[in-house]
């Protein structure tokens, strides 16, 4: 798997979730989603979102994209993710 690629999928998906109001994220929790990708060298990525409260219900969110390419990756994949404020700002 290639950090690269992989971060390349995750940043995209970062990009569009962080324009995502509060209320539209929150009905995203315990919702995981699932993608795969084609990579140009022809290579398959696995990415999952998840949304979940980050202390308390009510609270902040925190949104988490994690990509895999199966293989060792599949046990350490890698990720990236921000928290947002019930007042729509982000953090990370």
């Amino acid at each position: 798997m290639s950090h690269e690629i992989a971060y390349d999928f995750i940043n995209q998906e970062i990009s569009l979730l962080r324009r995502q109001s509060y209320p539209d994220l929150v009905a995203k929790i315990g919702k995981t989603k699932h993608q795969e990708f084609l990579a140009h060298d022809g290579s398959r990525y696995l990415l999952e979102t998840e949304v979940f409260w980050d202390s308390k219900k009510g609270g902040d969110i925190r949104v988490m994209v994690c990509a895999e390419g199966g293989g060792v990756s599949a046990v350490f994949p890698v990720s990236d993710a921000f928290v947002m404020a019930a007042d729509g700002t982000i953090a990370g």
